[in-house]
C-alpha cells in the first residue's frame, strides 16, 4: 500500500503501527505468518513532492498463505479505513490517501 497526497513519515509509521494491531493481522504476525515492512517507494505511482515516498508492504508467508490473501486484503482495507477516521478525529486537515493494491502474485 502507498501513502499518497503529502504523507509524513509519522503517517506512515501510525498506519503501520496501528494495522500491526489489527486482531487478525496481528495473530498472524505474532505466528510468523506475515511480515508488514516499510520501504522506499517505487516511484510507479504519481509524484508527491512533499510526501515521504514511503509504502507499507504486507507479505504472507508458507502454504497456506494464498487462501488467507483474501481475508487479510480484506482486513487491511478495512484497517485502513479506521486508521483514517481515527488520524481525521485527532489531528488537523485531511488524512493521506491509502492505496491498497495487491502485488507479488499478479493478483
Amino acid at each position: 500500500m502507498r501513502l499518497t497526497q503529502g504523507a509524513s513519515e509519522s503517517d506512515i509509521r501510525a498506519l503501520k503501527a496501528w494495522l500491526e494491531r489489527e486482531q487478525m493481522l496481528e495473530a498472524l504476525k505474532n505466528s510468523g505468518r506475515l511480515e508488514i515492512h516499510e520501504r522506499a517507494g517505487t516511484g510507479d505511482g504519481p509524484a508527491s513532492p512533499m510526501g515521504a515516498g514511503m509504502d507499507i508492504m504486507l507479505v504472507l508467508i508458507g502454504a497456506g498463505a494464498p487462501k488467507l490473501f483474501d481475508e487479510v486484503f480484506e482486513q487491511v482495507k478495512s484497517g485502513v479505513r479506521a486508521w483514517r477516521e481515527n488520524r481525521r478525529s485527532v489531528e488537523r486537515g485531511e488524512p493521506p490517501e491509502v492505496d491498497v493494491e495487491p502485488g507479488g502474485d499478479g493478483r
